[in-house]
């Protein structure tokens, strides 16, 4: 006989082990199952529902099949602060305009620094959005208010001010330069961090000089940033040091970013480093590479595709422009 929704939820409550096959049944779920979630979720101990959070989170990242969102948009409101955080994380692909409330609220007013810098991190996308004309631009300013709030609350923790600037870096505000800058010149180097991965984010040329130097900062993760940053700002002035950076930088994960970045920039000098990399004996960074050449040639064969003809009037039509954080190498590497 099969077990109800509610049973199956009591069963993965009360188990000594969580079975991450058992979490499937919150993908989609009707207005029964929802009902009896939002009445049993609370009774479930603290450890159990981050446990099974964590999982949810983790799933909708490998399957996109499913879709957990309404599991996750309770528990915005959930007691614990690590539910909280991995229900902001587990929305990272919605784009509903009304999650903008909800996150702005958390981060005015969660007690818990980790859901505050999560929450600041979530309205960047909205901010993106905002600036590609997706949402409405009164609600995508509703997120950049509550973003700049943040960025110059003093009292506000480093953590949640740096994810505010990384956030607001998508805003084509003359303002966001400044805050940018004045990051990049903050004596905390994870605010310089932020800082230069900002940079990148802006899509804004003005920062190559900035970008590159730091490629050769003795602190790896600024190395990383800036050669993430260099891709996305296809510095092509960087590729010499790239390429250096894939041979005899000390840390492997900035060796994988430089590969990525190459990919970003493209051009005949980035494409010969690439093929070069595919016999790397490190296989992490041949497997980068045959990704990073994968998506040059996805973009030079979508490139193909257009006929242009020479037309004095209209010889500048076609601007690539992808911004869009997605477009980002998944969060990996350094938990900046």
């Amino acid at each position: 006989m099969t077990k109800s929704f509610k049973e199956q939820l009591n069963q993965i409550a009360s188990d000594k082990e969580l079975h991450t096959g058992s979490l499937y049944i919150f993908s989609k779920m009707n207005q029964e199952a929802l009902a009896a979630f939002r009445t049993i979720w609370p009774t479930i101990p603290a450890q159990r529902r981050r446990d099974i959070m964590q999982e949810l989170v983790e799933i909708s990242e490998a399957n996109f099949e499913v879709y957990f969102d309404p599991v996750f948009l309770l528990a915005l409101a959930d007691e614990d602060a690590e539910v909280r955080t991995s229900a902001i994380n587990g929305l990272w692909e919605n784009e509903d305009p009304s999650l903008i409330g909800p996150l702005v609220h958390l981060l005015r007013t969660d007690d818990t620094v980790g859901v505050r810098a999560a929450a600041a991190i979530a309205l960047g996308r909205f901010v993106y959005l905002g600036e590609v004309e997706e949402i409405d631009q009164h609600q995508a300013l509703l997120a950049e208010e509550a973003l700049l709030e943040t960025i110059h609350l003093s009292a506000e923790d480093l953590e949640v001010r740096r994810r505010a600037i990384e956030s607001i870096a998508y805003s084509s505000e003359p303002a966001v330069a400044q805050i940018i800058e004045n990051a990049y010149y903050d004596e905390n180097e994870k605010m310089q961090v932020s800082a230069i991965f900002a940079m990148g984010r802006s899509a804004d040329p003005h920062w190559r000089p900035q970008v590159i130097a730091e490629l050769d900062n003795e602190n790896s993760e600024i190395r990383f940033e800036a050669a993430r940053a260099s891709g996305e700002l296809e510095a092509s002035e960087a590729i010499a040091r790239l390429v250096e950076m894939i041979e005899d930088d000390p840390d492997l994960q900035v060796q994988e970013m430089a590969v990525w970045a190459l990919g970003r920039i493209g051009g005949p000098a980035a494409r010969e480093a690439l093929e070069e990399c595919l016999e790397s004996e490190v296989e992490s960074i041949a497997l980068a590479a045959e990704e990073a050449l994968d998506e040059l040639n996805l973009f030079t064969d979508s490139f193909d595709l257009f006929d242009f003809e020479e037309d004095d009037d209209d010889d500048d039509w076609f601007d690539y422009d992808d911004t869009n954080g997605s477009a980002r190498p998944k969060q990996g590497g350094y938990l900046h």
